[in-house]
């Protein structure tokens, strides 16, 4: 006959059977209903466009809808913040890029969260190499000539970007550190805000993430005057690249990927993974991709570890760009 010792002893190891159970279980069922992605700027820019192409095909997957909330504002720490605060339970991501985790450590002190420490990584969905444009008639006719005349009229011309801390400025302020000139900064509530001002002509240059130039630039809507990667991209074959322009300092490349917030189950950000990379994988999403010019990142820089290395290291290497700036 078991005594009340053994009894009580069974009862627990049963329920603590159960209970580890019953974690994975709820993780395996996961998702259940729909799942925001919080994009931290406005409809119609990189990250947007991003997101939304990979993340449709990811609900398919998933066999859940994935509703993309446009909250702008503040470089798109705003939106981040928001995320970061949200419950960890698969529901609430976060496509964050190169601005709002990393540029965003250095140019906001009184950050309300920290990108290595307040998120899960997921997945990164894709690079995105940099452009330095201009409104269609700026009069600089090639880079040489693009930066004798910023150099020449730095305080007459101005800059648009996406806020502080966004890819654009991020990016610009690098620019601009190279050619060590500090012109108007106008800040825009993302960076489609911005491209529509330049295509207007109210701004003069930009430099911004390719998907956002691409159908501008193949429009004659505005000009391109390089890619600041080693080589040409194969959406826009007839921009060079900085280094051929005669500026190989200026090399840039941003990145878009899913966050999720700390504490996130491990098996739920394995069930976001796979969807990603089955997203990543398929035809469609990869030719909608590689026209808009982004780079689609290899196999073993989609796992939550190399997302994770990336963070840190991005963080690194903006910091002693965009400490002076702040």
């Amino acid at each position: 006959m078991m005594s009340i010792r053994s009894l009580a002893g069974a009862c627990l190891s049963a329920f603590a059977a159960l209970s580890a159970f019953a974690v994975p279980a709820s993780a395996q069922n996961y998702p259940t209903r729909t799942i925001t992605m919080i994009v931290p700027f406005a409809a119609g820019g990189p990250t947007d466009v991003i997101s939304r192409i990979v993340t449709a095909h990811m609900a398919q997957t998933l066999g859940q809808s994935i509703v993309i909330e446009n909250v702008v504002g503040a470089g798109g720490t705003t939106a981040t913040t928001r995320a970061a605060r949200a419950a960890n339970d698969g529901y609430t991501l976060v496509t964050g890029h190169m601005g709002t985790h990393a540029a965003s450590v250095p140019l906001y002190p009184k950050l309300a969260y920290h990108p290595e420490k307040d998120f899960e990584p997921v997945a990164l969905l894709a690079g995105t190499p940099i452009l330095i444009l201009a409104r269609k008639d700026f009069p600089p006719k090639d880079l040489k000539e693009f930066v004798a005349y910023v150099k020449t009229n730095a305080e007459k011309v101005n800059a648009a970007h996406a806020g502080i801390g966004s890819v654009s400025h991020a990016s610009c302020e690098l620019l601009n550190s190279i050619l060590d000139v500090k012109p108007v900064g106008v800040p825009f509530n993302g960076t489609g805000p911005a491209m529509n001002a330049l295509v207007a002509g109210q701004v003069d240059y930009m430099c911004d993430q390719i998907v956002n130039a691409v159908p501008q630039i193949n429009a004659g809507t505005i000009k391109a005057y390089a890619v600041a990667t080693p080589e040409r991209n194969p959406s826009l074959p007839n921009v060079p690249t900085t280094a051929e322009a005669g500026l190989p300092a200026f090399q840039a490349q941003a990145w878009n990927a899913i966050f999720a917030p700390k504490g996130t189950s491990p098996a739920i950000i394995a069930t976001l993974n796979a969807a990603a990379i089955k997203a990543l994988d398929e035809d469609n999403v990869r030719k909608r991709l590689l026209e808009l010019g982004s780079v689609i990142p290899a196999p073993a820089n989609r796992t939550p570890e190399a997302l994770a290395t990336l963070v840190k290291n991005e963080i690194a290497k903006w910091t002693p760009v965009l400490k002076p700036a702040t």
